[in-house]
């Protein structure tokens, strides 16, 4: 089994279930692989509601946990639909998958899980899916009145119409978007790819190439005789005086003078002694 690499809780695979269910769906089935630890199960998109029916009733994948939806813009059938299912008496999931394109609806599942009218509603807001079927197929995320689909690749990121508070009015209002020359032209090639073209400013560094670095120096530079420092006979001279002198310390710290010896203080004078044998 393939190491789970995202953080959903790790559930033990049940050995041979892959090889089961491929062999369950038959025609209906397109691939099947293995992909961190999960099944992943493509079907073709016009039996997507038979397929599911049957992993439900026969494998017990009772509940749809998610309806995902993923856009590819190079290909023919550009968006994926994702459905995630939970099995509660196995403790397991799979992936289902089938593709459609902007005019191909894929079948609604509303029959099998009432909840996927919520998650049909919300793929087709965000990438424009059309599920046939759904009885109640409107936006849910998005404003009124919004055009466009968000989550597509080609999507822009400042969206086609904007909405403020016009004090005139008193109201919001709803405008189209306007952008400066700058932000007019729209590259949706994903940045860590790589351009395929010359950015703005590259061709100026093929055109000028680095200089070359300059040639060694044929015999290297001495200092030999007071000549060849460029000093001077003056700045020698200040040189040898200021040497003899001291260190910059030492002319900065004059020498500490001898303490004065410390002068005692006259003694008192003592009482007159007392005359023996009585007052005088």
């Amino acid at each position: 089994m393939a190491e789970v690499l995202h953080s959903a809780p790790k559930i033990a695979q049940i050995d041979g279930i892959a090889a089961a269910l491929a062999k369950a769906l038959g025609d209906m089935l397109i691939h099947a692989k293995e992909e961190h630890g999960e099944i992943v199960l493509g079907v073709e998109r016009e039996r997507i509601e038979d397929a599911l029916r049957l992993l439900r009733d026969e494998f017990e994948y009772q509940q749809l946990m998610e309806i995902a939806g993923v856009d590819y813009p190079q290909r023919e059938e550009r968006f994926e639909v994702v459905y995630m299912l939970l099995s509660v008496t196995r403790n397991h999931r799979i992936m289902v998958k089938c593709r459609a394109a902007e005019d191909t609806p894929v079948p609604t599942v509303t029959t099998l899980w009432p909840v996927a009218g919520w998650l049909e509603r919300e793929v087709f807001d965000m990438y424009g899916v059309l599920f046939a079927g759904n009885t109640d197929l409107r936006r849910i995320l998005t404003d009124y009145g919004f055009e466009g689909h968000p989550q597509r690749k080609d999507f822009p990121l400042t969206g086609y119409q904007e909405l403020r508070y016009s004090e005139e009015d008193k109201r919001v209002v709803y405008e189209p978007v306007k952008l400066a020359q700058d932000f007019r032209s729209f590259d949706f090639m994903s940045p860590w790819e790589g351009a395929e073209y010359v950015l703005p400013g590259d061709e100026k560094a093929e055109a000028a190439p680095p200089p070359p670095p300059p040639p060694p120096a044929s015999t290297p530079k001495t200092t030999d005789k007071p000549a060849d420092t460029g000093a001077g006979k003056q700045a020698n001279k200040a040189a040898a005086k200021k040497a003899s002198a001291g260190s910059p310390a030492q002319k900065k710290a004059p020498a500490k003078k001898p303490a004065a010896p410390r002068k005692k203080a006259p003694a008192k004078p003592k009482a007159p002694a007392k005359p023996k044998g009585g007052a005088a």
